[in-house]
């Protein structure tokens, strides 16, 4: 079955950066869109970054200039460059993938970024 699987979250202090990695495995498809949500505790999630499979690329406002996302088709993986990082950036991230034609969405089992002040 379809797995995503993050990495790269941590403790962090405000100013700095961190790289997330999302590693697909089990399918045999390049997905429509491949993306990073947050979420903290008593909020919705919401989206953070997203990219296309042709690379077309859209950023929540409040990490637009900051986070990076960017994705190797050939090794089925997105990453989340994060710098400059704020304390209100702390959530768990989650990677998030959109499958071609039945646009089925799977999502990994997040990973925890902390940015101490």
């Amino acid at each position: 079955q379809v797995q995503l699987v993050e990495s790269g979250g941590g403790l962090v202090q405000a100013g700095g950066s961190l790289r997330l990695s999302c590693a697909a495995s089990g399918m045999n498809f390049r997905f429509k869109t491949m993306g990073w949500y947050r979420q903290t505790p008593g909020k919705q999630r919401e989206l953070v970054a997203v990219i296309t499979s042709g690379g077309t690329t859209n950023y929540a406002d409040s990490v637009k200039g900051r986070f990076t996302i960017s994705r190797e088709n050939a090794n089925y993986t997105a990453y989340l460059q994060m710098n400059n990082l704020e304390p209100e950036d702390t959530a768990v991230y989650y990677c998030n993938a959109v499958a071609p034609i039945t646009n089925r969405v799977y999502w990994g089992q997040g990973t925890q970024v902390t940015v101490s002040s």
